[in-house]
């Protein structure tokens, strides 16, 4: 095969290189959740359908499939997984260490998002696999934590640079005792079926075989997640009818399909790969895959864009800059003050440039960003307070000088006192120790 294309298809094949995309679309997520354009059910922590919409549409080569999201679903939960992003109002927010990830560079990033993954998933991917019914009821499925350890104890004993089709990988697993398996028990296999829980139920004889639960789970991971950051390169066809393991199952002649996941044919674990699980210590990319500088910046704060920009590229040149035409964005103190008014820092955007470009930045440039900087500095968040109103002007130079009120209190003028809220309860007791209370419940 020759790997000069991240994505081509061979008959009715397709190939899809994942390494470089993934360090990408990393970038785009993170930057689509900085700019709060993507939803989470507060309950189940799962994409709205808006949002997989979305990111689907930033993805550097679109999704694996279009008509039913993998990569797309997939990297709403790894951002939360890794603690780079999490729920507030129904949005995804990105976390400090979600604002350091966009600086960080993005193998590091991938290989600490796939350990959190295995650990702190949001969801048990099994659940992905909708035809197998009953995963619902209590006590069935074992615990997911488990099987994603095994799977990715599985895929670090795949060889280097060789493509393992996902047969013989299931054959290696289950030789290897590598075996995720899905069912708590025999007694918990009678509760999953497909279509019908009396007559589709696998607990029969020859209805679970190991393809259609464990294989089914691994084929999961392989694709909407291992494939999805990049570990593997992938080859795939359209699920229909791709496999033919669970049509002699009551049910199964109904089903084009068992799984979204069943095109996947074959994996070649890329360096990415091996460095996130561990194999290797640090990360070296594919050769050839040099950074390029697609961007000119103008003394007149015009961004020009000379070559080809990621998706995460233009969506963080908007953060800080107007889009004024085609390929230009213009920064001014207006644009600026808006981004750090979300969150953002001037110097990263800074930094930014200096990498996309082949020239050093204006000098028009540095020094609106050190007066836009400076004046970001003049004010700052002490956080929320509890506001209490004095008597007179003597009681509140008493409480503001008394040994133990003074570091708990500020002065607000002449008869009011802030209080920190974490301070609330200790400034409680020093006030009854001064003879003094405050009528009410501590702020909770």
């Amino acid at each position: 095969m020759s790997d000069a294309s991240p994505l081509r298809d061979i008959g009715e094949h397709r190939v899809r290189l994942t390494e470089q995309e993934a360090q990408l679309n990393l970038r785009t997520v993170l930057e689509l959740c900085a700019a709060g354009e993507l939803r989470c059910s507060e309950k189940t922590s799962r994409p709205s359908g808006a949002t997989v919409r979305t990111v689907e549409e930033h993805l550097a080569h679109r999704d694996f499939y279009r008509d039913d999201p993998i990569a797309s679903f997939s990297w709403p939960l790894l951002i939360q997984a890794g603690g780079l992003a999490t729920i507030e109002g129904g949005r995804l927010r990105l976390t400090p260490q979600g604002r350091a990830a966009l600086r960080k560079p993005p193998a590091e990033v991938i290989s600490r998002l796939w350990r959190r993954w295995l650990t702190h998933a949001v969801i048990d991917e099994f659940s992905r696999i909708e035809a197998i019914k009953g995963q619902r009821a209590r006590n069935v499925l074992t615990s997911a934590k488990t099987r994603r350890q095994t799977v990715a104890t599985a895929l670090a004993r795949c060889p280097p640079e060789e493509w393992i089709s996902v047969d013989a990988l299931f054959t290696t697993m289950r030789r290897g005792d590598m075996s995720p398996t899905i069912a708590r028990s025999e007694r918990a296999l009678w509760k999953l079926y497909l279509l019908d829980a009396q007559y589709g139920s696998l607990g029969y004889d020859g209805f679970h075989a190991w393809e259609i639960l464990e294989g089914r789970y691994t084929l999961a991971v392989l694709f909407e997640y291992a494939g999805t950051l990049g570990l593997l390169d992938l080859d795939y066809v359209h699920p229909s009818g791709a496999r033919e393991d669970f049509q002699e199952n009551w049910g199964g002649d109904d089903l084009d399909t068992l799984s979204r996941y069943d095109g996947l044919q074959a994996i070649r674990l890329t360096a990415l790969g091996r460095y996130a699980l561990g194999l290797t210590e640090a990360y070296q990319p594919p050769a050839g895959e040099a950074e390029t500088q697609p961007l000119k910046v103008l003394p007149t704060l015009d961004v020009v864009a000379t070559g080809i920009l990621s998706a995460g590229d233009q969506l963080l040149l908007s953060a800080y800059a107007e889009h004024t035409a085609d390929r230009v964005w213009t920064i001014s103190a207006t644009s600026l003050l808006a981004a750090i008014n979300t969150g953002r820092d001037p110097q990263d955007f800074a930094t930014f440039l200096t990498q996309r470009t082949d020239h050093e930045l204006p000098g028009s440039l540095r020094t609106l960003i050190s007066d836009v900087t400076h004046r970001a500095r003049q004010l700052t968040d002490l956080g929320h307070a509890r506001v209490l109103e004095c008597a007179d002007p003597a009681l509140t130079a008493l409480l503001t000088r008394d040994h133990a009120l003074r570091s708990l209190c500020r002065p607000l003028g002449d008869r009011h006192l802030a209080v920190p809220l974490d301070q609330e309860l200790k400034f409680r007791k020093a006030l009854l120790k001064l003879g003094y209370v405050l009528p009410g419940q501590p702020t909770p």
